[in-house]
């Protein structure tokens, strides 16, 4: 299924930690690889990937985690998906990267369906200070638990 997502690494002094992400692998479960963002004196400070198909980021962020991080605390994972208003953001918080509330945003998630031969879906990551009708929020129990990155 084709559904465009873009993601964003920053993280500081993380230069060798992400090197291997910038070549293709074809053992990751997800696909493709990130670009370098330098900043303006030549460093590489961030790092970017576009995905164009749900099945290419399959556990991205699990493998995003398992890196050995020079310095954690600075690590933000940004992830847009074709239908969020705006990027979501990713932190380190126990050792695992979890999505930080925006304020003036909530995500809207879908029920989930009833056999998982479906791909997890990310919901939609939406402003709520735009004066436009939002959908119903989905109980968390109707939920799919599955992590669609």
């Amino acid at each position: 299924m084709s559904r465009d997502a873009e993601v964003i690494v920053l993280a500081r002094w993380s230069d060798e930690v992400m090197e291997p992400l910038t070549q293709d692998d074809p053992e990751r479960t997800w696909r493709g690889r990130f670009v370098p963002i330098a900043g303006h004196w030549g460093y590489e400070f961030g790092w970017a990937l576009e995905f164009e198909k749900v099945r290419a980021r399959k556990g991205l962020l699990r493998h995003l985690e398992s890196l050995p991080w020079p310095h954690p605390h600075t690590v933000q994972v940004l992830l847009r998906d074709q239908d969020d208003d705006c990027f979501g953001l990713w932190m380190f918080q126990e050792g695992r990267l979890v999505e930080v509330t925006i304020a003036r945003t909530e995500r809207f998630h879908q029920p989930a369906r009833p056999d998982e031969d479906f791909e997890p879906d990310p919901g939609m990551l939406l402003r709520t200070d735009q004066n436009t009708a939002l959908p119903e929020q989905t109980p968390e129990a109707r939920r799919d638990n599955r992590s669609p990155w």
